[in-house]
């Protein structure tokens, strides 16, 4: 599912104009966005949780000419999933 297949289903489920329900989208993503470039946390109980990592520095190659390149430090953000979705999407066959 694609962000616009996610909002045509929000506004089919809410009865919401496909506006009113991509503003919802957009004002969800947009504070989850926010919140992680703040450092914060974000937990949605029986979904999962949403946090920065921070990871150091490394040496990498360039797989095309082998040369060794340093790779500096970086901040990914990372999902980890809850507990209760992790069972459901177990328990599909």
């Amino acid at each position: 599912m694609n962000k616009s297949q996610l909002i045509e289903a929000l506004a089919k489920a809410e009865g919401l104009t496909i506006k009113k329900a991509e503003m919802v989208i957009n004002t969800i993503f947009g504070s989850v966005e926010d919140a992680l470039i703040l450092g914060d946390r974000v937990e949605i109980r029986g979904f999962g949780s949403f946090k920065v990592k921070d990871y150091d520095g490394y040496q990498g190659r360039n797989p095309k000419t082998g040369e060794i390149i340093d790779v500096g430090q970086k901040k990914l953000p990372f999902f980890k999933v809850g507990k209760e979705l992790k069972e459901r999407v177990d328990s599909m066959d």
